[in-house]
């Protein structure tokens, strides 16, 4: 049967800036894939990060080289050694999960062995900004389960006390996006103990990764941009204590179901992550949410408008989209 593959930069807006400690984005840039076949269609999404030598035309232009080999019949399989894992693999391989179910006439899920995405607590976060204005954002997501508050180098200590007075109740992810170095690493760990700091997010850059090696941090350390596929976990064994897992850097829920599986096993903790996306790139990882024990969804509500029938957010309670959305029927 005629399959063919279409792909489409596409940007949505952004309804306030998203600043951290690299820079500040006004707009969600994407990729969308969509894979037809006969009378049955399969979207997925990825978002190209310049942090990783991503970009929108780069990954149009991979995509491009690997269509024909889609288009003649190859499954998620061969695409793991077609394309390197990155955004443009990501949104390849969950067009092509969404296209499975959609002919077998079943769900992601099911295809996948695990449960149907139920509501999760997924953090809310607050980007960077002055003190006062941070904790008037915190203010108003008091009553969420789970806060994530991006900081840099210079303002953190502020920062995070700013945000835990506004809000004292939910739990506390921090999160430098590589920025501090170790001696800041250790200079905090009282304030982050003071302010009941649940998870410290990728503190330092991904190749200073040896600095954290015996380190007895009183707060567990995640790794997020040393983390992409299960083939890096080894090297962050007795450094981080969790990993965050983004299928915009496993290249997709294929690895991203293997990379939970062997992260289990080496004894760590799971988070899960995402970039700025709608909520087509928020469905997949939601599959993978329910074993997390941190979870950082909430890339769509950053936008002024999502694609119709995605998740919605009710006081950091995020439910699945609509069915039919992505990987199951309407």
């Amino acid at each position: 049967m005629l399959r063919t593959l279409a792909a489409a930069h596409q940007r949505f807006g952004l309804r306030a800036p998203f600043r951290i400690a690299r820079g500040v984005k006004t707009a969600a840039d994407v990729i969308t894939v969509t894979i037809r076949e006969g009378t049955h269609e399969g979207r997925g999404e990825g978002v190209p990060y310049p942090r990783y030598g991503e970009t929108i035309e780069a990954a149009l232009a991979d995509i491009a080289t690997i269509a024909p080999l889609i288009e003649r019949g190859a499954s998620r399989h061969d695409l793991a050694t077609a394309m390197p894992a990155g955004a443009a693999r990501n949104a390849v391989d969950n067009a092509l999960w969404d296209l499975e179910a959609r002919r077998a006439g079943t769900t992601v899920a099911a295809l996948a062995g695990r449960p149907l995405p139920t509501p999760v607590a997924s953090a809310i976060t607050i980007a960077i900004d002055t003190p006062a204005a941070m904790a008037t954002a915190a203010a108003r997501a008091a009553s969420v389960p789970l806060l994530k508050v991006k900081v840099d180098r210079d303002g953190a200590a502020a920062q995070i006390a700013a945000v835990r007075a506004a809000a004292p109740a939910p739990r506390l992810i921090v999160d430098p996006n590589e920025s501090w170095t170790m001696a800041e690493v250790v200079a905090l760990q009282g304030l982050l103990i003071e302010h009941r700091v649940d998870l410290l997010e990728q503190p330092l850059p991904a190749g200073a990764d040896e600095e954290l090696a015996g380190f007895a941090s009183h707060v567990p350390i995640c790794a997020d941009e040393s983390l992409h596929t299960a083939a890096d976990l080894d090297a962050l064994a007795g450094r981080y204590a969790y990993v965050n897992i983004k299928l915009d850097k496993t290249g997709g829920l294929t690895e991203a179901l293997a990379l939970v599986d062997a992260a289990r096993t080496r004894g760590f903790g799971l988070m899960v992550g995402c970039m700025v996306c709608s909520s087509l790139g928020i469905a997949p990882a939601l599959l993978i949410a329910g074993e997390a024990a941190f979870v950082d969804l909430d890339g769509p509500l950053w936008l002024s408008d999502d694609r119709p029938g995605g998740v919605v957010d009710r006081d950091g309670m995020l439910s699945p989209p609509a069915p039919g959305f992505w990987g199951t029927p309407a």
